[in-house]
Formats: C-alpha cells, sequence, structure tokens
C-alpha cells in the first residue's frame, strides 16, 4: 500500500531563528550610552568685586601721604655760607637720591589719581570700570607702584643718614635733612597703604567659571 502523496499538502513551516545573542540589553553593562546632545558650558571670565568701598579709602589715604610727602621735598631747601662768604642754597634737585625720591613721589601720585577714580566709579555705580582688563592693570601696577614708592623713601632715608653722621647737628643743613626725612618717612607709610591695596586688587583677579 503507497503512502498518501504530499501533493496538496502545505509545506512544513520554517521556525523562526533565535535571537542574537550579540544584542546587548538596556541593562547590560557594554551598553553603548546614550550619546547627549547638550554642549559644555562656554568659558567665560568674571572679575569679583571685592571691596570696593575699603579700596577707595585706601586709595584716598595714599594719595594723601603721597601729596605731603611731597610738598615738603618740593619746599626743603638750605641756604649756607661757603669758606669766600658766597651763599649757596641747595634744594632736593641737587642730590640725586631726593631727586630720585620725588619722581616715585610724582609717579606714585599720578597712578593713585586714576586709580581713584576708577574705585569712586565702581562704589557709585557698583560696575567695574574696565572689566577683567582692569582687573589685571590693578594687579601688576599696584605691585609695580608699591615696590617703586619702597624704593624711593629707602633712597631718601639712607642718603639723609649718611649726611646727618657727616654734619654738626642744630646746622641748617641739618634741618634740611630732617625734613627730607620726614618726607621719606611719609613716603613709606603711602608705602604700606599701596601695599594693602594690593592685596584687595589680588582678590579681585577674574576667577573662571
Amino acid at each position: 500500500m503507497e503512502p498518501p502523496s504530499s501533493a496538496g499538502s502545505p509545506p512544513p513551516s520554517t521556525p523562526p531563528p533565535p535571537p542574537s545573542t550579540n544584542t546587548a540589553s538596556p541593562s547590560s553593562p557594554t551598553a553603548n550610552p546614550p550619546q547627549s546632545s547638550a554642549r559644555p558650558a562656554p568659558f567665560t571670565v568674571t572679575c569679583t568685586a571685592g571691596l570696593p568701598v575699603i579700596a577707595l579709602v585706601l586709595r584716598l589715604l595714599t594719595f594723601v601721604f603721597l601729596l605731603i610727602s611731597l610738598i615738603i621735598t618740593a619746599i626743603d631747601t638750605v641756604t649756607y655760607v661757603d669758606d669766600f662768604g658766597l651763599e649757596i642754597k641747595v634744594d632736593f634737585s641737587d642730590l640725586y637720591a631726593y631727586r630720585y625720591m620725588l619722581s616715585t613721589t610724582v609717579i606714585g601720585i599720578t597712578y593713585t589719581l586714576l586709580q581713584t577714580a576708577f574705585a569712586i566709579f565702581q562704589v557709585s555705580t557698583g560696575k567695574r570700570f574696565g572689566g577683567a582688563a582692569l582687573c589685571y592693570l590693578d594687579f601688576y601696577g599696584d605691585k609695580v607702584i608699591s615696590y617703586m614708592l619702597a624704593t624711593g623713601a629707602a633712597a631718601g632715608f639712607g642718603i639723609t643718614v649718611d649726611f646727618n653722621r657727616l654734619l654738626l647737628k642744630g646746622t641748617d643743613a641739618s634741618d634740611f635733612l630732617n625734613k627730607a626725612n620726614a618726607a621719606a618717612g611719609l613716603l613709606i607709610v603711602a608705602f604700606l597703604f599701596s601695599a594693602i591695596s594690593s592685596v584687595f586688587s589680588s582678590l579681585a583677579l577674574p576667577k573662571r567659571a
């Protein structure tokens, strides 16, 4: 007896292929994390405000002491009679140390006036003139001016001490040197206030955000 013909019968169905073992599940540690389309924050520079009122007071004190030192140095003169009976007038311009001291004082006054104007603008408006660029100017400018004032005061003190050892006390020349010594003392005080201002300018340097 022959087996029934398979003609007309549907072909056997093919089983579906097994799922691929290379596909990682969402919780698999090897799954690639989704790429974020957000861009990193841009690099910005901001200048911190610091303490503008205190900075303004320090600028004003520096200016006052520099101005008094300048006046004393400029009017400090002495007249003496030499061995031939001739009157000789001596002022600060005849001694290089005093000329240097006066030059540093004038430069310090000019710089301090400029910085005082900027400080007044910041206190009155609440905004810093010049932004981050001026912060760097304050930082480096305060350092240079402070060192310059210190060297000017040191030059004045040095020559005054040397001349006081060579001249008799109580003479007109001694009075001239004492006034110059007072001007150098005021200059050193101005240097201290300027050095404190440089600390505040360091605190106000631009920060990266």
